[in-house]
């Protein structure tokens, strides 16, 4: 498999993004999580198992969709972030993604930074990460 070819898959199937729990109780701080997925249906989970040898890190989950128009699938899923800074933010440096997706990486990898060098227990810069979360995904997901 050609790292161009993760690339491709990427853009068209990849997904950058981050959660961000904020805990209920006293003594708990905020959990950021950037994570990246690459899902794609059941009879593709050999193309993740190339994807996940050729990259060195990462996970391949079984997806049961509940609903009717869509059928299982697998997700190969880089949530580690010494990995997605060491491996996985290289890797689309060398070989940049050209898609829509473009935008959303340049972000996570904003956040990325900010979560590994532990800067997201300083409460404005989580006020930073929530700012560049609503820029990702076309404002896909809500924030709580």
């Amino acid at each position: 498999m050609t790292k161009s070819y993760i690339t491709g898959l990427t853009d068209g199937e990849g997904c950058f993004n981050v959660g961000i729990r904020f805990p209920k109780g006293p003594f708990k701080t905020i959990r950021v999580e950037p994570h990246f997925y690459i899902k794609l249906r059941g009879d593709n989970l050999p193309l993740l198992k190339k994807v996940q040898k050729t990259l060195k890190c990462g996970a391949i989950y079984y997806q049961n969709e509940k609903r009717p128009n869509h059928s299982a699938c697998y997700r190969y899923e880089v949530d580690n972030i010494k990995s997605q800074k060491e491996i996985l933010i290289p890797f689309f440096e060398k070989f940049p993604l050209l898609g829509t997706k473009r935008k959303d990486y340049f972000l996570f990898k904003q956040i990325v930074e900010l979560v590994y060098q532990k800067k997201h227990k300083d409460p404005k810069v989580i006020q930073k990460i929530i700012r560049l979360k609503k820029k990702m995904n076309n404002r896909a997901r809500w924030v709580r």
